[in-house]
């Protein structure tokens, strides 16, 4: 695919590594952060340049804060939320995307895997929401949790410790009190677009991404999902099924505004523009190979 050759010639560029010198994230949708993370759900992270994989390591081992800030006077003054904070549903893919890269994540960015186990909430999930920290009874978000979860289970080439096992075992609790998608006080669905498979993800949730964890979690712990789940997942999957594969039902651009950098150094609220390869993937009708694959590991 040209826009996919096109991705990788960018990251390959100078003004690649320019931006990510000049922030690791910013501007959406557009920055080598998005190519990587794109490259990465679409089981291509190894063809994402060596170059452009260093850069990232080296900007991310000083860019952010060294935690995950939940309490005001943690923040030093002065700090640009929005480009010095990052936060845990990023970390979590920019983490996965370097590990299928073949960066020794754990050993050049240590950080990262240590905030997942740290932040995790008492039921079972994590919350980019900072304020969820400091409430009598902290609720997660299951859009933090999910890459959190992924990243633990699939980025290693070792054993679990006991702590992760405790921190999968817990995640994937809180993922089955919710059903995948429902609210766990009335039952009701927390909102209408899980239940639509879209792509691409990046930090963005639906009932398959959920239930793929689930599934491989089972597969290495024998944890149990009740056949109604199962049920319901595959009545869901079958609205979106075709003789191709699954089948996407409209174009996946999220936000419309991005922080843009001025060329003086400032930075500013704006319009966001994305990338060649996301309109090459992400349209109505396009038949989703990489999801559909997924879906023929577990569906059984």
């Amino acid at each position: 695919m040209k826009a996919v050759q096109n991705s990788i010639a960018y990251l390959a560029s100078p003004s690649a590594l320019q931006s990510i010198e000049r922030d690791p994230y910013w501007p959406k949708w557009d920055s080598p952060w998005w190519h990587m993370c794109l490259l990465n759900e679409m089981g291509l992270a190894k063809e994402i340049p060596r170059s452009a994989t260093s850069k990232m390591v080296e900007v991310l081992s000083y860019h952010y804060l060294p935690m995950f800030p939940v309490e005001e006077d943690e923040v030093p003054a002065g700090t640009d939320p929005y480009r010095k904070i990052a936060c845990l549903c990023a970390v979590g893919n920019i983490y996965q995307a370097l590990f299928n890269a073949d960066v020794e994540v754990d050993k050049e960015l240590p950080w990262m895997r240590n905030w997942f186990l740290r932040y995790q909430l008492s039921d079972g999930g994590l919350n980019c929401d900072e304020k969820a920290y400091s409430k009598p009874i902290p609720k997660s978000s299951i859009v933090t949790t999910i890459a959190c979860l992924e990243a633990v289970l699939f980025c290693r080439q070792r054993d679990l410790t006991d702590a992760e096992t405790v921190f999968l075992d817990k995640g994937a609790n809180y993922l089955l009190k919710h059903r995948l998608f429902r609210k766990e006080s009335t039952g009701d669905v927390i909102d209408a677009n899980w239940l639509e498979i879209r792509f691409p993800r990046f930090y963005e949730y639906d009932f398959l991404r959920g239930f793929y964890f689930l599934k491989k979690w089972r597969e290495q712990s024998g944890f149990e999902i009740p056949t109604e789940l199962i049920d319901e997942v595959k009545e869901l999957v079958s609205r979106q099924m075709t003789s191709g594969g699954i089948q996407l039902k409209r174009y996946n651009f999220f936000d419309k505004r991005s922080y843009n950098p001025n060329s003086d150094g400032t930075w500013f609220w704006g319009h966001a523009s994305e990338i060649e390869l996301m309109k090459a993937v992400s349209f109505d009708g396009a038949i989703c190979d990489v999801l559909t694959k997924q879906w023929n590991e577990v569906k059984h």
